[in-house]
């Protein structure tokens, strides 16, 4: 294992958890938003940005607009 290998999985680490973060914040907008906006159904905002965003983002757009609606 040479320098490479060790640089190459350093890459690939930093990249995981870049992912792994970008995942979480948009997982978490439309919660945030609709908790800033005092919505009446922040729980279920919460709950469905996470859920949908686990099972494909399709309904994703729908959540957030619910958010600030």
């Amino acid at each position: 294992m040479d320098g490479f290998d060790i640089a190459g999985f350093v890459v690939m680490a930093i990249l995981a958890g870049m992912a792994i973060g970008v995942f979480v914040f948009l997982a978490g907008w439309p919660g945030r938003v609709a908790k800033r906006l005092n919505h009446p159904y922040v729980d279920a905002i919460t709950i469905g940005g996470w859920i949908t965003l686990i099972f494909g983002g399709v309904g994703f757009p729908f959540i957030l607009i619910w958010a600030y609606a």
